[in-house]
Order: C-alpha cells, then structure tokens, then sequence
C-alpha cells in the first residue's frame, strides 16, 4: 500500500508530465499547420501597402482613458442592476434601499467626473 501523499505526488507529478506534454504537442501542431507567407510586406506592422512612417507608440488623449474606465464603472453598474431587477420580488425592501444607495454613489461620481469636466470633448 502506497501512502496517501506519496500517491498524491505521484498524481500530481504525471499531471505535470501530461500537461507539458501536450503543451509540446500543441505548440508543435500550430508550427506544422499555421499558414505561411513568402510574402515580406506580410511581417509589416501595417498591411495597407503604405510603409510606416514613424514610431507606433504614439501617445493617445488621456480621454480615450477615462471613458474607458467611465464605460467599465456604468458597465458594471448595469451588471449589478440586472440581476437585482429581476429578482426585487423576492429580495425585498432592503435590498432596495441598499440599490438605492449602490445607485447614488454611482450618481455621486458620474455628477464629479461630470463637474471636473471629464466628458466634454475638446
């Protein structure tokens, strides 16, 4: 009889031995079959057949940001409120009221970013 963590390591290592076996096996079958190109133009960063011209990271409006972060925040928001909607029946009065406060910190912070100017476009 085999003791119980000595069997558990032995699981645990043929685990370790088959996933990176078929992670070798895997790698090696999308290198056979992935689709090749003779063409140079195709290791371009853009195919549109004009050449670069500059650096690619250029650096973006930090507006792009915030209404990345504003599009999660009232995202979110309605990822918790539909939930909650559909079940308000059998949830009750405090489940309620605490949306309702859920709902005014959002309102809160949408009314500031609105102020601080955050979603006016220049």
């Amino acid at each position: 009889m085999i003791n119980p963590t000595v069997d558990l390591v032995i699981q645990f290592a043929f685990m370790l031995i088959l996933s990176a076996g078929l992670f070798v096996v895997m790698i090696w079958i999308v290198h056979r079959l992935m689709p090749t190109s003779k063409n140079p133009a195709k290791g371009e960063p853009y195919e549109c057949g004009v050449k670069p011209t500059g650096d690619a990271r250029v650096p973006l409006n930090v507006h792009y940001y915030l209404v990345a972060v504003l599009f999660v925040l009232f995202d979110l928001e309605a990822a918790f409120i539909y939930p909650w909607a559909v079940a308000l029946t059998s949830l009750g009065a405090p489940a309620f009221a605490a949306m309702m406060v859920f709902i005014f910190v959002i309102l809160v912070g949408f009314v500031y970013e609105w102020k601080k100017g955050v979603l006016s476009w220049e």
